[in-house]
C-alpha cells in the first residue's frame, strides 16, 4: 500500500499543499540552495572550528566572498540570488573591519546576542551604581570611552605605564570628539532652561555685523 495512502485526511491535505507550493515555486529552489550554500560556508568559516587566528579566519571566509561576487556575476540581473548575494557582501563590508579580532582576543564575545549581554551587564551595573532607571549623562557623552574602559579592566588591572597612549593623534581626535558631545548637550540644556534667552543670543549673533577688512 502507498505510504500517502495511510497517511489521515488532515495529514493528506497538508501534504497536497505542500506539494502544490513546491512544484509552483520550483523554479526558485535552485537560486536559493545556491545561496544557501555560499551563506553555510561563510557561517562555517566564521564558527571557526579549528580555531584558526584572526587573519586565517579572515583569509578563508575573503575567498568565500570572492565566490559570492563570482556568483553575483553569474546571476541574472533581476534574480533573487544576485539581490541577497549583494546584499549579504553590502552589510558584510560594512563590519568586515571588527569581525575578526574575536579570534585573537581571548573571552571576546563573537555574536551580536553574546555583546549584547555584556552591554547589558554593563547597563546593569551602571544602574546598580546610579540608581537610575535610564542611563546617567556621563555613561550618554563618554560612553565610547568609558564602556570599553569598563570591560577592559573586569579580567586585569592595568599599570600606568600601559595606560600611556601610543597615538597621540588618535588620543586627541578622541577627547575631541567627546568635548564637542559635551558642549552639544551643553547648548541643549541652556535652550530647556530659557528657550527664549537662548533664541536671543543666537540672533544678535547672527546679525552682528563682520567686522570690517
Amino acid at each position: 500500500m502507498d505510504g500517502a495512502d495511510a497517511l489521515p485526511e488532515e495529514l493528506k491535505k497538508l501534504k497536497q499543499i505542500v506539494d502544490k507550493g513546491l512544484k509552483q515555486t520550483a523554479q526558485l529552489w535552485p537560486e536559493v540552495r545556491a545561496g544557501f550554500d555560499l551563506v553555510h560556508r561563510a557561517a562555517h568559516e566564521l564558527g571557526n572550528e579549528r580555531e584558526r587566528t584572526g587573519q586565517g579566519v579572515r583569509r578563508r571566509f575573503k575567498a568565500v566572498l570572492a565566490d559570492m561576487r563570482a556568483a553575483v556575476e553569474r546571476a541574472a540581473p533581476a534574480s533573487n540570488l544576485r539581490e541577497g548575494l549583494e546584499h549579504f557582501l553590502k552589510v558584510t563590508s560594512s563590519y568586515e573591519a571588527g569581525l575578526f579580532h574575536c579570534y585573537d582576543v581571548p573571552e571576546l564575545p563573537r555574536t551580536n546576542n553574546d555583546l549584547e549581554q555584556l552591554f547589558g551587564s554593563t547597563r546593569h551595573h551602571e544602574r546598580r551604581c546610579t540608581g537610575r532607571k535610564v542611563a546617567s549623562p556621563s555613561l550618554v557623552l563618554r560612553g565610547s570611552v568609558r564602556v570599553v574602559a569598563g570591560m577592559g579592566t573586569r579580567g586585569r588591572s592595568f599599570a600606568g605605564d600601559e595606560l600611556a597612549p601610543t597615538d597621540l593623534d588618535a588620543w586627541r581626535a578622541v577627547r575631541a570628539s567627546l568635548e564637542d558631545r559635551r558642549q552639544a548637550r551643553v547648548l541643549r540644556c541652556r535652550f530647556r532652561r530659557d528657550p527664549a534667552r537662548y533664541l536671543q543670543q543666537l540672533e544678535e549673533a547672527l546679525l552682528k555685523p563682520a567686522l570690517p577688512l
